[in-house]
């Protein structure tokens, strides 16, 4: 669903799937190839060999273990990061200026790992981070608040997972801060509405993996967003997981906060003003993620 988001809105002149199954890879190639008569130009091909990702600008790493109905994102870190052992190194060697982008859960942990595995500067190793979370919210806080999405302004941060929490000391619906903003009925968000709509957020990929065994297209858009910012050069502010390196006074661990994205990845880092329990917040989730990167030996 990457590759198909991507054809849609031409963020790339090529597109280059590997996958081990090379009937799989090669149904996935035809497949987008058939509807290149409706899209911008684009050049898809695809292979069982690592070497059709040679010299890539991004590579977008998605390998690993499917999650399974009641598994946590942090259950797969053992078994993608001896995925990762194998594959970070070949493809960082066939693409050594590129960006690695990482979308393989647990996110945080695997962006991490690549990172050490590549030996890339901190700056071209990121992870897709709560960018799809960050939508989630956006479009919760929309329906509460009878708006548009694109009229909201506000960041999930932390892990991609459990210990994720809303920046909402920050958010805002166009220019009206959110906790001044009024609803249809005249009321402002009240703070079980927040918690609610944070809860909903954090769980979502949950129930959709119950109902249909993955999440596809949200997360095909929402890295695509990424995509489009580092090819086009967009400096647009996302909230990618990077390593932080005593921002907020944290260091060597992944985790998401805003930052803007750019070509060759990471542009500028942001200083993020956080509320005393957003601090609070934000430490726990770096705890949460750094246990489980000792855990796989990272």
């Amino acid at each position: 669903t990457i590759a198909y988001a991507t054809l849609i809105s031409g963020a790339a002149r090529e597109d280059a799937l590997y996958d081990i199954d090379s009937a799989k890879v090669r149904a996935e190639v035809l497949d987008l190839n058939h509807g290149l008569r409706f899209t911008p130009p684009t050049r898809v091909i695809g292979s069982d060999d690592l070497q059709v990702c040679r010299k890539a600008d991004v590579i977008v790493v998605t390998a690993g273990a499917k999650q399974r109905p009641g598994e946590t994102r942090l259950d797969l870190a053992g078994r993608n990061t001896e995925i990762f052992r194998d594959l970070i190194p070949a493809v960082a060697q066939l693409a050594p200026d590129s960006v690695l982008l990482v979308v393989t859960n647990p996110v945080d942990v695997l962006t991490q790992v690549a990172l050490e595995l590549s030996g890339f500067p901190t700056t071209r190793v990121i992870g897709s981070g709560t960018v799809l979370d960050t939508s989630r919210l956006h479009y919760l806080l929309a329906k509460y608040c009878d708006v548009a999405v694109a009229n909201v302004h506000a960041t999930i941060a932390g892990e991609h997972g459990d210990s994720e929490f809303a920046l909402w000391s920050s958010a805002s619906i166009g220019t009206v801060p959110l906790g001044r903003w009024r609803k249809s009925d005249g009321t402002t968000l009240t703070a079980a509405e927040r918690n609610e709509i944070a809860e909903t957020v954090k769980h979502s990929a949950y129930e959709i993996i119950q109902g249909k065994g993955a999440t596809t297209y949200a997360v095909g858009l929402a890295v695509t967003s990424i995509l489009d910012a580092i090819l086009q050069d967009e400096h647009r502010i996302l909230p990618i997981s990077t390593l932080q390196q005593g921002e907020h006074g944290i260091t060597d661990v992944c985790l998401s906060m805003p930052v803007v994205v750019g070509a060759g990845g990471v542009v500028r880092r942001m200083e993020v003003p956080l509320t005393g329990e957003e601090q609070r917040q934000l430490d726990a989730s770096a705890e949460t993620i750094r246990r489980t990167v000792d855990s796989v030996g990272f």
